[in-house]
């Protein structure tokens, strides 16, 4: 017991040599006349000076969609109180003291454009008073402050986000405010963040009369100036969306006859649209402005759909035949001819040249004047004018090298040689070489109606041949120049 009572009496002995008495003596001389409501000023009509400043510690979050920031400060303002000075030798040398700010007068300093719930989001600290009357006031707090995101150049953008400090009742006749470093606020002790970039934190003092009030009133807003890592959002969106406009590339080069081209072009034009949700769901709901990514995916969108409308028109050519659809001459010219040509592509056995496109051009001309001369029975029955049918035996005959046709159409304009009677045992040999002649006509007539059906289909395949081959180069050629132009228009291109 007595060794417990001795040490209780040196624990008390310890207590009171930490609080001192002088600084007990202090305090109740300083605070014994003090008044918490007036403003500690000598002369009424001056303003008392306040020098402001902040310490940014960190950036917590930058809510895009709802336009709240959310950072760490720590605030700093000093000030002169006449009644707290006092002669450091009659009090053993005590030139500071610690006081809670509820037993001295304190600047009503409030963020204005604050987000919080509570609006000031600051922990009341003691306030350091110096002999010489100086008190300093360093609350720290975490801040949510409004900031209107600008969304043009996302995710390749710069963010300026105020806080804008200032006394909510004291006019600028009362309380004036002044910078406490000239090139804004402290970032020394600032904490990285993983998303944003910190530039700077300007700062500014501004003087603004109110509707409410001719008295000016004096704040000072601070910009907290940071700019977008855009690693993240390069890896996770631009190079999936490049990945997945390559496959849609791709899809032009796939057979008409896999059956999954078309299919290929809607899952790609649906991907793309989960994208463009993604990062719709991210952005403020606001018509200022169309981000810069939303428009690259936009463009990758249409570029998709277009590929989807002319695969479809693609799987149309392809499966067309000559019982269903007749080639129009400007498709045989445009698909068949040219555009082959400028795409240098060939078909089996045909090279494809300007010289074989001129050729072909003029003997079509010729094929078209040369059956306009011809007669009408002649175009009708697909025979030469030479060649008459006779009415004896219904066999043909040429005499002279002129076509001779017995008691029917007969030409006037000729001297016809009589007929020469055939004998009776060459009627049934013609019957039979009639007969003959008639089953081989109609055997070579299926066979040509057979290949030049064939020829047709396959001039269909090959237009849509040449359709793929033009939407690949043309899209490809699209995708790389919007995927230059986006990055090139960036304001700047960080990837780290």
């Amino acid at each position: 017991m007595g060794r417990l009572f001795l040490i209780l009496a040196f624990l008390l002995t310890f207590k009171d040599s930490i609080g001192g008495p002088q600084e007990k003596r202090l305090l109740k001389n300083l605070m014994t006349d003090y008044s918490t409501l007036n403003r500690p000023v000598l002369n009424e009509s001056e303003a008392l000076l306040l020098t402001f400043g902040v310490t940014l510690q960190q950036i917590i979050d930058v809510d895009e969609k709802n336009q709240v920031l959310t950072s760490t400060l720590w605030l700093n303002v000093e000030w002169e109180d006449y009644q707290l000075k006092w002669n450091k030798s009659e009090f053993d040398g005590v030139d500071s003291v610690r006081i809670h700010p509820k037993f001295l007068w304190t600047p009503d300093l409030l963020m204005y454009n604050s987000a919080d719930e509570q609006f000031d989001g600051t922990f009341q600290t003691n306030v350091v008073v110096s002999s010489d009357g100086k008190c300093l006031y360093v609350p720290p707090g975490i801040f949510k402050s409004t900031c209107k995101i600008d969304i043009t150049w996302f995710p390749f953008d710069d963010q300026l986000c105020d806080l804008k400090f200032g006394s909510w009742t004291y006019s600028g006749w009362k309380l004036d405010l002044q910078l406490k470093q000239d090139d804004g606020g402290d970032i020394s002790s600032f904490i990285k963040n993983g998303e944003w970039d910190l530039i700077g934190v300007p700062g500014k003092k501004n003087s603004v009369t109110y509707d409410c009030c001719p008295e000016p009133y004096v704040d000072i807003t601070f910009t907290i100036h940071i700019r977008r890592r855009t690693l993240y959002y390069f890896f996770n969106l631009i190079v999936p969306c490049v990945l997945i406009s390559s496959m849609a590339l791709l899809g032009f080069t796939l057979p008409p006859d896999s059956g999954e081209k078309l299919t290929l072009g809607v899952t790609i034009l649906l991907s793309l649209t989960v994208f463009h949700n993604i990062v719709a769901e991210a952005l403020p709901r606001v018509s200022d402005a169309m981000p810069l990514l939303g428009t690259y995916f936009n463009c990758i969108m249409m570029m998709v759909a277009s590929s989807v409308v002319l695969t479809v028109v693609v799987l149309n050519y392809h499966h067309r035949t000559a019982e269903t659809h007749v080639m129009p001459m400007w498709v045989r010219s445009v698909f068949l001819q040219w555009l082959p040509w400028v795409l240098r592509m060939n078909r089996p056995k045909k090279k494809i040249t300007r010289k074989t496109i001129m050729m072909n051009n003029r003997m079509k001309e010729l094929e078209m004047k040369e059956k306009a001369s011809k007669s009408l029975l002649a175009n009708v029955l697909d025979i030469d004018d030479d060649f008459r049918p006779l009415s004896v035996g219904g066999g043909f005959m040429r005499v002279n090298g002129n076509p001779m046709e017995n008691n029917v159409g007969h030409n006037h304009n000729h001297v016809q040689p009589p007929a020469t009677p055939l004998p009776q045992g060459s009627c049934a040999s013609s019957r039979e070489l009639q007969c003959i002649l008639k089953e081989i006509r109609y055997m070579t007539n299926r066979l040509r109606m057979r290949d030049d059906e064939e020829e047709i289909v396959s001039d269909w395949k090959f237009a849509a041949m040449v359709i793929d081959r033009f939407c690949l180069i043309t899209f490809t050629t699209f995708t790389v120049i919007t995927t230059i132009a986006v990055l090139l228009s960036a304001p700047h291109i960080i990837v780290e």
